[in-house]
This record gives structure tokens, sequence and C-alpha cells, in this order.
């Protein structure tokens, strides 16, 4: 998977599209992420103990790699990633300005 913990992506289809954000964790195995502050959900609560009351909260659900793309923090555009060995290490770079993300 290209997209890593922590990069900040654009999502470019769905309801959330043209919104940016950071990846708060990524699901290699359902190829899905969880951007923070994006694609939120209501949920219900109980109440946990006597006299509190229940309430409604906002929660992030995950979406497809395939509807979000990489921002370049160069280029500052949505960008493909491609990648370059450099020694021994390989580091992914932005296929436009070709600079290290």
């Amino acid at each position: 998977m290209k997209i890593h913990k922590g990069d900040t992506i654009k999502i470019i289809t769905g309801k959330d599209s043209g919104k940016t954000g950071k990846v708060l964790k990524v699901i290699p195995k359902k190829d899905k992420i969880l951007i923070e502050g994006l694609n939120l959900f209501k949920k219900h609560v109980r109440p946990k103990k006597q006299g509190e009351k229940g309430q409604t909260i906002l929660v992030p659900r995950p979406i497809n790699v395939s509807n979000a793309m990489i921002l370049c923090a160069s280029c500052g555009q949505a960008v493909k990633i491609g990648y370059r060995l450099e020694g021994e290490k390989k580091e992914r770079i932005c296929k436009k300005c070709k600079a290290k993300i």
C-alpha cells in the first residue's frame, strides 16, 4: 500500500471530495484508510452510569484507498506515488515533481 499513517491526503470521490486530512490508520487487508475529521458518521452511545444521558457522537469511518490521493509537500497537488532506489533504501517520490515524499 502506497499511503502510510501520517500522510496528508485529498479525497477525490464521495461526499467529502476535495477535502484534505491526515491518515490516522491504515488497514491493508481491506485496502482502507481512516482519515482525521473526514467521512464522519453519527453513532448513538448509551449512558454508562445511572443519571448520565445518552448522546450522539461523530465517528470517522474508513474509506477505500482508491478514493484518495496523497498531497505532495513540495508542489502542493494531489499526485500519484512512484518509487526510487536510493542505495539500499526504497523511497516514495512524487510523479509530477520527482520530490521525496
